[in-house]
């Protein structure tokens, strides 16, 4: 019986990754929000990932203390995200006792599962467009993938990019554009790719304000977020 030849070796060397891409969402989630949750899902969904494991901050660089700490923040998160299989958390920020950097934090993710397995940062559109200011932020393509969230408040629903971007970003992310999400799974790194989201004009600061005036922020967040920042007395 005929069999297949074996693939030669210049084949298999541009054998595109067989994993689907592990997405990553970064930030302090103070509180994690309905906001955080539906991004990660539209991004799991439209890009195709594998997953979405999200990693708070231990010590946020770029902002003042947050109103809960690290321990709380982990905790709600892990609330947030539980009953979801396509979701994970990860705690390597905060039991690292340190400012909490994209990059370090993608080179530790990249020491976890080795360099092929495909990752995806996924970021707002103002984030993304803010690029220039982070910390070693040329490093980031070495590493992953960027995908860009349309955020409400920042872009129409539809329009792909901010409306202007700096220099230094034009010539990071030229010839790394691509509107179709299997290219992120032919490289581990590299590309920038855009997504929609449906708009929510959620923020972590409108839900603190509302619970330290005594106003409900139901519906806003998981019922098993909100019952926790209660039984802890936060953000009074």
């Amino acid at each position: 019986m005929a069999t297949e030849p074996a693939p030669s070796p210049a084949r298999a060397a541009f054998e595109p990754p067989v994993r689907a891409p592990l997405g990553v969402l970064g930030g302090t989630f103070d509180p994690i929000h309905t906001g955080h949750l539906r991004l990660a899902e539209e991004a799991r969904e439209a890009l195709g990932l594998d997953g979405v494991r999200f990693i708070p901050a231990g010590q946020p660089p770029h902002r003042g203390e947050p109103g809960s700490t690290a321990e709380d923040r982990l905790a709600m998160a892990r609330l947030a995200t539980a009953g979801n299989p396509g979701f994970s958390v990860d705690d390597g920020e905060v039991r690292a006792q340190q400012k909490s950097y994209t990059v370090p934090t993608l080179e530790r993710l990249r020491a976890e599962i080795g360099p092929q397995q495909p990752l995806v940062l996924i970021l707002g559109a103002d984030a993304f467009a803010g690029l220039p200011t982070w910390h070693r932020w040329t490093d980031l393509f070495a590493l992953a993938h960027i995908a860009v969230a349309n955020r409400p408040g920042y872009a129409p629903h539809g329009r792909r990019w901010p409306a202007t971007l700096s220099p230094a970003l034009d010539a990071a992310c030229a010839g790394r554009h691509t509107a179709d999400p299997a290219d992120l799974r032919r490289a581990p790194a590299g590309r920038v790719v855009p997504f929609d989201m449906t708009p929510l004009a959620i923020s972590a600061s409108l839900i603190r304000d509302l619970v330290r005036d005594g106003h409900s922020a139901r519906y806003l967040l998981p019922e098993s977020v909100l019952d926790y920042i209660a039984a802890h007395h936060l953000y009074r």
